[in-house]
Order: structure tokens, then sequence, then C-alpha cells
């Protein structure tokens, strides 16, 4: 008997769980539900708009996607146009796969003055995402502070600072390119708590950092120690020997050879966000590690800036009538387990941890379990779901519709670009109409 199933999210993590049941051997009617039009969550909106390699993996979504036994609803919200409970009822099985759009808090004084921001709203801000469009950062400043040492906040510092030609193949919309090119902004000044050693830039991402055009990286010599000292797998010794040799690479660097500069600095812990208003500078806390924890030695300086984005990590959103771990910013879940025949994958289950493969891991874990355990209950599944919202009059965007938004964006793009992203809904509804 068929299994009905709703994946509610279109980002990795519910795509790979659509591929993975696909190909368990047994009949699957699969609906993949989003909030807004377009697909592919993370892949469209949350890498970095001149990594489009990277987004090549929304090729294989797409052809998941065309299956037979899959639809596509966009533009369909969960607790807005459906409720959960309802999708209970008309499904098998449901997983949610919504990820996690909400910036993590910095906890210290003053992150509420104007010119803060996390970088999930300032990344998809850059990216074109509808939610943060008109989230508007003044970038008429000379220093930036990026608190972060991850890929998310390197992705941050780099996009501030490349030249209009470096970024000509990237999908950035007009809007950011503007603020961005016409910002008077000079230094950038990545910080994190943790050493060098414990960074977790990939050594691919770090190295693009030593062959922008105009931006020199800046790292003190002194800071950097002569091995990779700790309890470390070998991949992950191997990793950060890597970024050891690149960031020695960097403290050779005159940083008065290029106009604009990010400056590495490790062993800083941010106290309180200083200004009148907004921000006019950051306290931090010079930090060392002891027995392998980071821990504060009462030193502290400033770092003047204009412009504050806090790349710490994100957490997801409680959904309305799912178990909720507020602390931790994820579903209440066992293993992906919710209940009832719910189920959760990707950073809704375990939190914004690891790359975009990570969430094919869950995918097997969670779709291993639906094949076991779940049996097609003779629920309405697609029909009902259809239904209920024709009687409710949403417009439910499916993957044709998805296509000519596409096609649209590739045709509308400037020369050597991929695409110009539509970047409200209302944009992309219009499209269509």
């Amino acid at each position: 008997m068929t299994v009905s199933v709703a994946i509610v999210g279109a980002g990795p993590s519910g795509f790979y769980t659509a591929d993975v049941l696909l190909k368990a051997g047994r009949s699957h009617e699969i609906d993949i539900v989003d909030r807004i039009p377009a697909p592919y969550g993370l892949i469209r909106y949350g890498v970095a708009p001149d990594h489009q390699t990277t987004k090549n993996v929304s090729r294989a979504f797409e052809k998941t996607a065309t299956q037979g036994e899959v639809r596509y609803f966009g533009n369909v919200e969960i607790g807005r146009d459906v409720g959960l409970g309802e999708l209970k009822s008309l499904y098998d099985v449901v997983v949610l796969a919504m990820g996690a759009r909400l910036d993590k808090r910095l906890g210290i004084p003053g992150e509420d003055l104007a010119g803060v921001h996390g970088s999930v709203e300032f990344v998809n801000w850059y990216n074109g995402h509808p939610d943060c469009r008109n989230l508007d950062p003044d970038l008429d400043v000379a220093d930036a502070v990026v608190v972060g040492n991850g890929n998310v906040a390197i992705d941050v510092a780099r996009v501030l600072v490349k030249t209009a030609g470096e970024m000509a193949h990237s999908d950035l919309p007009e809007y950011a390119a503007r603020a961005i090119q016409g910002s008077p902004l000079t230094e950038v000044h990545l910080c994190g708590r943790r050493g060098p050693v414990e960074a977790k830039f990939t050594n691919v991402e770090l190295r693009e950092m030593g062959v922008l055009e105009v931006c020199a990286p800046v790292v003190d010599p002194d800071i950097l120690p002569e091995e990779v000292a700790g309890d470390w797998s070998d991949r992950d010794r191997r990793l950060r020997e890597r970024n050891l040799a690149t960031l020695r690479g960097f403290a050779g660097t005159d940083p008065a050879a290029k106009a604009k500069r990010v400056h590495f600095r490790f062993f800083s812990s941010p106290v309180e966000i200083l200004g009148d208003g907004r921000v006019e500078a950051v306290r931090f806390e010079r930090t060392r590690l002891e027995d392998g924890r980071t821990v504060g030695t009462g030193e502290c300086f400033e770092i003047p800036c204009g412009l504050v984005v806090a790349a710490i990590g994100s957490r997801s959103e409680a959904v309305d009538g799912a178990p909720f771990d507020d602390e931790r910013g994820v579903v209440v879940n066992r293993n992906g387990w919710v209940e009832d025949n719910v189920y959760a994958v990707g950073w809704v289950m375990r939190g914004s941890t690891g790359v975009i493969s990570t969430n094919r891991n869950d995918a097997v874990a969670v779709a291993s379990q639906i094949v076991e355990k779940v049996r097609g209950g003779g629920k309405p599944g697609r029909a009902g779901l259809e239904s209920l919202l024709a009687e409710r009059r949403v417009r439910r965007v499916d993957f044709d519709d998805w296509k000519s938004i596409e096609a649209a964006e590739i045709a509308n793009a400037p020369e050597g670009a991929p695409r110009r992203k539509f970047v409200s809904i209302d944009e992309m509804l219009g499209m269509l109409s």
C-alpha cells in the first residue's frame, strides 16, 4: 500500500529525505511543502552568492522534484495555510524539515543597537530572501566586526570586501550590490573566542581570503602555534594543519599593500556592544585555552565599528503542535522520531551543525525508520491537501510554476551572472499571473 508523506521544508534535508524514500523500494506519495514559492532553502538563500558551484546540488534536487511520485507545494505555510494537526490527519507521515531560520543571540548588552545583525538575516539580505529584502543595513561605515570563526563568518567578511568585478558572476541582488560596493568600508575584524586551531573554517574558504583583489588578510604571527596540539581525529588534524599553514602565509602579507583588510582576531570573546542608539564599538575580553576550554583572562579591549554581524549559529522556530526545546532551538525528538508518525530531519532535528551534505545522513536514518515502521493507512494525502488549499484559496506554486519563475530570473540576469532573483513573494507570484 502506498504511504503518503508530507515533507515540510524544501531545503537540503527535505529533498534528501524525499530522494532516500524514493529509492527505498516501497511505494510513496511525497509532497514537499514550503512557505515561499522558491525551493532549495539554504542552497538558494544561505550559500554565498559568489559560490555558484556549491549551489549546483540543486540540480539533483530538481531531479527528485520531477519524479512522478513527488509534488511541490510552494507558497504554503504551516500554521498560516494549513496546521500541523491537519497534515497529520491527511498524511500517513509528516517530516519536519524547516531548517533553522532564526539567529542565535550573543546574549550581551548592546546587541539590540542599530547596526547589529545576526548572520542569518544579513546573509538572507544579500541573498535576496523575501523575509530580509527590506533589512537595509547601514553600510556607510569604515569598520565592521564579524563575530564567529566558521564558514558563515568568513563568507560575510568576503562578500563585504569583494569588488564589483569579483561579484560579476554571482547572483548578488542589485540592492545589495549597490549598498556593498558603495560602502566606504576598509576594515573587517573577524573575531572568535577560540584560537586558530579550533576555528571551523574549511581550508578552501580560508584560502580565498588570500587572493582577493583589493583586500589583504591580516594575522598576528605570534598567535599562531607551531603545531596542532590536542586530541583530534586524523582528518580533523589534517584540516587544522592546512589552516595553520594558510594563516602563516597570511601573516607574511603586507597589510598596506591593498586598500582593504580583514583582520583575523582569535581568542577574543565579545562582552558588550557599545553605542548611543547605534553601535560604535565592541568590547572584547581576551581568552585562552585551558584543558580544551575557553576561559577569560580579564583583559579587555575595544574595536570601534559601525556594523556588527554575529555569525554564531542559528536556531529553529517552534512549530505549533510539535514539542519544542526552546533552549536548544530544535523540535524535541529521539533520533528523528517526534511522535505519532511525525519525524524531523536536518537542523530542526539536531541544530545548525555540519555542512549541506550532512543532512543526507539524517535523511537516511529517518527514512529507514519510516520504511520500517509506517504502513499506508488510507489517508487522503495529496488529494486532501489540494482540496483544503483550494477551499482556502491558497495560491499554491507547483514545480512547473517554479521553473517558470526560474526561467524569468535567468532571462533577466546581467551578462555573466547566473540569474537575477525575484526578491519578494509578490514579484514571484506576479510573474505567474
